[in-house]
């Protein structure tokens, strides 16, 4: 910036030696965008926005809690149109948000998929890409190496040979065509992170699934895994929930997975526990839920991907993000339980955040939104009394000191 000098002559102009956080002082406005928006004035604001272009996708997972056939139609047909997708898009934009991530489904499936990702990145929007990295082709490797996505795609790996790999994803020749997607990532130098599912076809490779994801340049850290699989979110196929249940992890299999490396796990869980975990209260929605949102495909807003109670979408096709986080989302998030039995136990219990119950988790496996989850339950207990907090019998919601538990946790286990 330039400003007349004393001498007649413009001159650069210096900034202070202290810039300002919360004021205009000076010439550089610093702002923590993990802590405070980017627009501040009237009305609301939004950091991100979650897309999922669509419910269809070219896997048959044994295990998905969403995927519909990729050549169901009459999906295809309630799919919001791409000038639609690019008016949500904009009005995401308008709020102040600066990350979409697209998921599905698998949404390389939509043909318009290169023009939304070019429209958003046009916005200033960085692009986060959830896919199972079939449909990377030469083009659309090179699309992504001309115009970086700014965030690291994130891919599924459903096992590290054909035959593991296939029997998850239900579909012959997938696995060489995953394969191909990660070369031609690995070649442009496109930064990319893989994450895995834990299941009975791909449980013995684990260990070898851990050290070829070390050797993708843009791995930080050892690979995550699904292994406690949601039910159908849309409550649409008790057969599919069936099969889901059976690929369930019992609770004491899934502690020894989390627990095969236990310093680390231990060391990462207290440190999580001692800032997450406290009793809920009445409130359903402790969480993040309707400050980041969802779109589903249909043009449905929700407060987050996996509540799917339609009593609780907004029709965007009929309204705006504006309105919907002004005018509903708040009243949303203040719903209170009314199941006596979610009331006495899960409102009381101080492992809440160590257990994964929810609101969607309550709808996807009862229809309802506070009625508890018996299986999330048994794994968090589990936990807990792998980790010292309970006594063997012990129930959490009956525990009075259970915070207190907590904060001492680091003494206990030596961190």
């Amino acid at each position: 910036m330039r400003k007349p000098g004393d001498d007649g002559r413009d001159q650069v102009a210096q900034p202070p030696e202290r810039e300002s956080a919360t004021s205009g002082e000076g010439y550089v406005l610093k702002r923590n965008l993990n802590r405070e928006p980017l627009w501040q004035g009237k009305g609301p604001t939004l950091a991100h926005l979650d897309i999922e272009l669509t419910e269809r996708c070219n896997n048959a997972c044994i295990h998905c809690c969403i995927n519909l056939p990729m050549d169901d139609r009459l999906a295809q047909a309630r799919e919001l149109r791409t000038e639609q997708w690019q008016g949500i898009l904009r009005q995401a934009a308008d709020l102040g948000a600066l990350s979409v991530r697209f998921t599905g489904g698998e949404p390389l499936l939509r043909e318009d998929f290169q023009e939304l990702y070019l429209y958003a990145r046009r916005l200033g929007m960085k692009a986060l890409l959830f896919t199972n990295a079939r449909m990377i082709t030469p083009p659309m490797a090179d699309l992504l190496a001309r115009v970086p996505p700014l965030e690291k795609i994130e891919i599924t790996v459903y096992g590290l040979h054909a035959p593991s790999y296939e029997a998850v994803t239900r579909v012959p020749g997938s696995y060489a065509e995953f394969r191909r997607g990660v070369d031609l990532l690995l070649e442009r130098k496109v930064p990319f992170v893989v994450k895995g599912a834990f299941l009975p076809p791909n449980g013995g490779e684990l260990e070898e699934f851990i050290a070829w994801a070390a050797t993708i340049p843009w791995m930080d850290e050892p690979p995550g895994y699904a292994m406690f699989f949601e039910l159908r979110g849309r409550r649409d196929s008790e057969l599919r929930n069936r099969l889901i249940t059976g690929l369930r992890l019992t609770p004491e299999e899934g502690i020894a997975l989390l627990t095969r490396n236990e310093e680390s796990y231990r060391r990462g869980t207290v440190e999580f526990c001692q800032k997450f975990m406290r009793a809920p209260g009445d409130r359903l929605f402790t969480c993040g839920a309707g400050h980041g949102v969802c779109v589903d495909a249909y043009g449905a807003l929700q407060l987050c991907m996996g509540v799917r109670d339609p009593a609780l979408a907004y029709n965007l096709r009929q309204g705006s993000l504006r309105e919907a986080l002004t005018g509903v989302f708040p009243r949303l998030r203040e719903l209170e339980a009314s199941n006596p039995q979610y009331l006495e136990h899960c409102a009381r219990c101080f492992l809440h955040g160590l257990c994964e119950q929810c609101p969607a988790k309550s709808w996807s496996e009862h229809g309802t939104l506070d009625t508890p989850v018996e299986y999330l339950c048994q794994i968090a207990h589990a936990q807990a009394r792998h980790l010292g907090l309970l006594a063997e019998g012990e129930r959490a919601w009956e525990v009075r000191d259970g915070r207190e538990r907590v904060m001492k946790m680091d003494k206990e286990v030596g961190t």
